[in-house]
């Protein structure tokens, strides 16, 4: 599994999406998954474009619902996420009930929670920064569910390794796992992880049937808790050598998109704000990845590792930016590539599906 940093590779991987095939298969590790989440969270390429590109094939909409709902589960994270940013951030750890642990299972950094599917998915996210999201619920269930974690400190620890790094489809989606924001908690047992992992493992703390989950303790496998350090390796860069008679437009590690203001004559910068990855790290993999896709299909672009205030001070001229709740920037704010105008803090994904699908089908 690779990720090409080539626009014209990403562009080819959209060409071979087949919707059909993903709605019958996305829930198995080896099902008809597009690839395409990291060049979606990095700002590469946007929903609606994927979207367009399916229904250029011929493919009517209702016929490719599923696939549309998962684009479209992105675009309520997100909006979630813009419209309440504390949201994100529910039940922090100061908040977070006494029958709670703070920290993430040693077992599962370590890649030995006993579960070979769980472990070989785990270990390929190191590798690779990838992790089919079926694992990633698993991942969760573990533990927030079962090792009984609280989920923000296991969250940040995906997060972290995930080149589709994205704080609010990845913390929401953690949430969700773990009840914070849905009715119930989600749990997988071992004959489940076997169905859509293509393993026969037997006899783990798993195996059970799902109304033991309630009363299971915690197992051994999972007793020791730890709370990784995170450091993102920012790059030693020198300040940015901008002309103050033009303009200058911000990329970031949410935004590199190849085609924004393409034929505007500017300053393009990518800016890596220590501030920023400070709260939200990632590993060396992302930004390798992100600086990588910059470079590749950016021309003339400038890597810059500073804080806002330092570019503003250094031009005079007009800055551009796309939207994100994790700008703090000055300027002209350029909208985001949306599929639909449903814009809100819906309640639930369904709600905000309801009034999406309108525009859509």
């Amino acid at each position: 599994m690779n990720f090409p940093i080539q626009y014209s590779e990403i562009l080819a991987r959209i060409q071979r999406i087949d919707p059909i095939h993903y709605a019958q298969s996305r829930n198995f590790l080896n099902g008809g998954v597009s690839y395409l989440s990291p060049y979606i969270s990095r700002g590469v390429i946007s929903t609606k474009q994927v979207l367009e590109h399916v229904l250029s094939s011929g493919y009517e909409p209702s016929a490719i619902e599923k696939f549309i709902q998962e684009l479209a589960w992105r675009e309520y994270w997100q909006q979630i996420w813009i419209n309440n940013t504390t949201l994100a951030e529910k039940h922090s750890i100061s908040q977070a009930m006494d029958d709670y642990r703070i920290g993430v299972p040693e077992s599962i950094v370590k890649y030995q929670t006993g579960i070979e599917a769980i472990d070989r998915g785990i270990q390929q996210l190191y590798q690779t920064g990838y992790m089919h999201n079926h694992m990633r619920m698993y991942v969760a269930s573990i533990a927030c569910n079962v090792s009984k974690c609280h989920w923000r400190i296991p969250a940040q620890w995906m997060y972290y390794h995930l080149l589709d790094a994205d704080w609010a489809s990845n913390a929401l989606s953690w949430q969700w796992v773990s009840g914070v924001n849905s009715s119930k908690q989600y749990y997988a047992n071992q004959e489940n992880i076997n169905k859509y992992c293509g393993t026969e493992q037997t006899g783990s703390y798993l195996d059970v049937e799902y109304e033991a989950f309630s009363k299971l303790k915690i197992p051994t496998e999972l007793q020791v808790v730890i709370s990784p350090v995170n450091c993102t390796p920012l790059p030693s860069t020198e300040p940015a050598k901008i002309n103050p008679t033009l303009p200058t437009l911000v990329y970031n590690f949410y935004n590199l998109d190849p085609n924004w203001r393409k034929d505007l004559l500017a300053n393009r910068i990518l800016l890596l704000e220590p501030s920023v990855f400070d709260k939200y790290p990632v590993s060396q993999n992302s930004i390798n990845f992100c600086i990588g896709l910059a470079r590749q299909n950016i021309p003339e672009i400038q890597v810059w590792v500073a804080e806002f205030s330092e570019l503003q001070n250094a031009t005079q001229s007009e800055i551009y930016f796309k939207e994100h709740p994790l700008n703090n920037y000055k300027g002209t704010e350029d909208a985001r590539t949306w599929m639909t105008s449903v814009k809100g803090d819906y309640s639930s994904f369904f709600s905000f599906w309801k009034r999406a699908k309108k525009e859509l089908f």
